[in-house]
């Protein structure tokens, strides 16, 4: 019981924390899902950096690491955010607040916790993710990238790395 009502405080803060008004679908607008809330489910595939599969009922799902970019896997970091996401979190399980919306992919957009760490955040701290300031106003994950930038760490480590949402557009097949 008391698990369940640090869930239920974990997911409040964080909503209340957001902009939850402009979620991405990569067209700029939003698809209506699932209520917004927590649910431990088990941690199944790391697809990259910011994408995992989870079981959720039996059913496969993919969550999408909200308000983070990590580089795509053919880019530099790439593989070495993958990687970090799976050593955090492949087959735990992990509590995963959601948004009410899911993107174009319908993927759904959500924080991730595993252990009571954020794993949004630890990307963000590892220097293996861009804080996605077009969909989130989080002053926090603002700072954490800031300062991963000035300890030149992960991908901070090129002196101009090209954001993912750039790299996407020059390699749309």
């Amino acid at each position: 019981m008391k698990f369940f009502y640090l869930q239920v405080l974990l997911a409040s803060l964080f909503l209340f924390s957001c902009n939850t008004s402009t979620l991405p679908n990569g067209e700029g607008s939003v698809q209506t899902a699932q209520p917004v809330g927590t649910q431990k489910v088990k941690v199944i595939s790391v697809k990259d950096g910011d994408t995992i599969e989870v079981l959720v009922d039996g059913k496969a799902e993919r969550i999408r690491l909200f308000a983070i970019d990590c580089p795509e896997s053919s880019q530099p970091f790439g593989k070495a955010a993958k990687k970090f996401t799976s050593d955090l979190c492949f087959g735990k399980f992990v509590s995963v607040v959601a948004q009410a919306e899911r993107d174009q992919y319908k993927r759904i957009l959500g924080t991730v916790y595993v252990d009571n760490i954020c794993l949004n955040e630890e990307l963000l701290k590892a220097g293996y993710a861009w804080h996605y300031k077009r969909y989130s106003n989080n002053e926090q994950y603002a700072a954490m990238e800031n300062q991963a930038r000035a300890q030149h760490i992960g991908l901070w480590q090129n002196s101009y790395p090209t954001p993912p949402w750039e790299w996407r557009n020059k390699n749309k097949k």
